[in-house]
Formats: structure tokens, C-alpha cells, sequence
């Protein structure tokens, strides 16, 4: 072989690796959507545009729901085990930007994260082994709020964006929990200048008194049997809890905080629930079933089922109203449901069992 055709070989070969590790670390599109691999412990960066798969990041063991911070660059991953003596305690960070893991955050006794959400720059998360949620802030790297529902297995929550609410579906109680921020009335206290009850500091004559912290109050609701997947409607005035066991879809008046109607949905086995972006329809998974329901929520009658697969988790729905996602864990794919005409128009392959998943912006 001639030293020419060697060097020629040489440079080809060198330049087919250079074009292979640029494939294999794409820069994140502004907007992608998340999906997790139980399997395989990774969470996949997927270009809406092409569907196809960006980059990987390795999470943590079982990994079940994630969450993108509103800035869009980081995602959160909440590593569950069960809610039981074998739970968990980790939330796995990724850096969507470089696409590669950080440091995990470790829950110490609030075990079994599941639920996740996002709100007012905090990652919020539940802890069912310890019957409880929290909130952590990224910029302290520390969890600054613990709040107990006292319920079995509370799984889901849902955040309002201003804090005046947070929602929580508890599975093995069958209830809903509705948190109301409330601020406590300024008290008449001690003379001025003299420091509150509790304060380290003294107060200066003539200084207006601290305000009094926030506090909540929980209201509980009993649903249906296995109540897990829910959802709040865009305009905030219902919530929709779709009950596992009981094949039913509990609809919840927030603002009368009571359930006004039961659905008897025939959606036995259901994992998620979710409100379309204009808030015209639902979508629920079942994790035993071949279909993915949807309904109007107008009129709370059944528009059709999709066949899907063989059971389905996870839900996503494209901020635009185009597109849904639901992932198809036994059959290892993620569909993409066309919004108009309810039709699967597309599979993605993100690994196996895929389960949780999200929708990232980055700002």
C-alpha cells in the first residue's frame, strides 16, 4: 500500500470520528422534550422538530418523574424505590446545556421522591415514604420547606405558579390534599420596641413590626380508590383525579373544594391525566391498557380511545396544543399523538420502559 493511500485512509478514518462525536454531543434546541428510561437509568434530550434523540444523561436508580426548571437548562429526576422500606432519597440533577449529570440531592429521611414540579425558581417533590412534600431551592442547594399531609402515599403534586395552592393526590388514602397559603393577621403584640415572641433581635423603637410567616392549611378530599394521575384545568377552577382501582375520574370544584361529579371513565389501571393546553380535552394513560382516553371536558363524555400499545405512563402535551406524548412503557417506545386529528403520527425510541417526561425551554 502506497504511503499516499495510507495518509488518504488515515484522514478519512479521523475525519469520520470527528463527524461521529459531533452527532453524539449536539448542542439542546431551545425547546426539547425529556423523556425517561426505567431501564436503562437515563434521561433522553429528544429535538421535537426531528423527533429523534439529542443526547443522554445517566439519573439514578428507578427513576420515574422529571421536571425542567423554568429557564430550561436544568432537569430534575426523582429516583423513587417504592414508598415503602426500600424507598429512596436522591433527586438526580442533569445540566441540559452541557448535557451531563451533577450532583445528586439527597432527601435524607424524606424517602420515596416521586411527584415533581416547578415553581417560583424551586423544585418541589413528594417524599411518600415519609407522607410529605417539600421544596428545594437550587440557589441555596438547600430544602427550605416540609410540609406533611399525613395521607397514604402521597404521590403527585401540582404547584400554582404564585404559591396560593398546592395539590397532592395520596393513592393508598384515596384523597386529594388541597394547600391554601394563608398569611396570619398582624397581631396586636407586645409595645413597641420590645422583640416578638421567638425573635432573637430586638425590634427599634418606632420600627414597623416583622410581618407574620405564611402558613397553610390542608383540606382533605376523598376521590376514589388509587386515585394517582390528576390534573388542574388551564383556568384553575377544576381538578381532575383519575382513580386506579375504581376505574373513575373524580372532578374537583377548587374554589368549593368538593368533588361535583364522578366520571364513571372505564379507565381501570390509570397512571396519568392531563388537560390539553387550551383546556378543551383530557388525556388519560392506563398502565393495563391498550388505549389512550380522551374526553371532552365541556361536556365530561368520552371522544375516543387511541390504540397505543399494551399500557402507557407517562404524558406530555406540546405547549403549542400540536402534539401529545405518552409513553408506552411495556412496548419501549414514546407515541406522538397528532392534537387535531387524534391520530398516532410518529414512535420514539428513548429506551426501555420509558415512564416520565417533560418539556424543557431554555431562556
Amino acid at each position: 500500500m502506497s504511503t499516499k493511500l495510507t495518509l488518504r485512509i488515515s484522514f478519512l478514518f479521523l475525519a469520520t470520528i470527528a463527524v461521529t462525536s459531533t452527532l453524539s454531543a449536539q448542542s439542546a434546541p431551545k425547546e426539547s422534550l425529556l423523556i425517561l428510561s426505567k431501564h436503562d437509568h437515563t434521561l433522553a434530550i429528544i429535538d421535537p422538530a426531528t423527533l429523534k434523540v439529542v443526547a443522554k444523561a445517566p439519573v439514578g436508580d428507578d427513576p420515574h418523574e422529571v421536571i425542567a426548571s423554568s429557564d430550561g437548562k436544568t432537569a430534575y429526576v426523582s429516583n423513587y424505590g417504592g414508598g415503602g422500606a426500600g424507598a429512596l432519597r436522591t433527586l438526580a440533577v442533569v445540566d441540559l446545556v452541557a448535557q451531563k449529570p451533577l450532583t445528586q440531592i439527597d432527601l435524607g429521611a424524606l424517602r420515596g421522591p416521586h411527584g415533581l414540579d416547578f415553581a417560583d425558581g424551586k423544585l418541589w417533590f413528594t417524599a411518600e415514604a415519609a407522607k410529605a412534600f417539600g421544596s428545594y431551592d437550587p440557589a441555596t442547594q438547600k430544602i427550605d420547606l416540609v410540609l406533611g399531609t399525613g395521607q397514604n402515599r402521597t404521590h403527585m403534586i401540582y404547584v400554582a405558579q404564585d404559591l396560593s395552592h398546592i395539590y397532592t393526590t395520596n393513592i393508598a388514602s384515596g384523597t386529594v390534599s388541597i394547600f391554601e397559603k394563608v398569611t396570619p393577621k398582624m397581631p396586636s403584640g407586645p409595645p413597641p420596641g420590645a422583640p416578638p415572641a421567638g425573635a432573637s433581635a430586638f425590634v427599634l423603637p418606632g420600627s414597623p413590626p416583622l410581618p407574620p410567616a405564611p402558613e397553610w392549611n390542608q383540606i382533605v378530599i376523598n376521590v376514589g380508590n388509587g386515585d394517582e394521575g390528576f390534573d388542574v384545568s388551564p383556568d384553575g377552577r377544576e381538578l381532575w383525579a383519575a382513580n386506579s382501582q375504581d376505574g373513575t375520574i373524580s372532578i374537583i370544584n377548587i374554589a368549593r373544594k368538593e368533588v361535583v361529579q364522578t366520571l364513571d371513565a372505564n379507565v381501570r389501571g390509570a397512571n396519568r391525566l392531563k388537560f390539553t393546553p387550551d383546556g378543551k380535552l383530557v388525556f388519560v394513560s392506563m398502565l393495563g391498557g391498550s388505549d389512550a382516553v380522551v374526553i371532552n371536558a365541556a361536556t365530561r363524555s368520552e371522544v375516543k380511545r387511541i390504540p397505543i400499545g399494551h399500557g402507557a405512563a407517562g404524558i406530555q402535551m406540546q405547549p403549542d396544543g400540536s402534539r401529545a406524548f405518552v409513553a408506552c412503557t411495556p412496548d419501549n417506545y414514546v407515541v406522538v399523538i397528532d392534537l387535531k386529528s387524534l391520530q398516532v403520527t410518529a414512535h420514539i425510541d428513548a429506551g426501555p420502559n420509558p415512564d416520565g417526561l417533560a418539556w424543557a425551554v431554555q431562556h
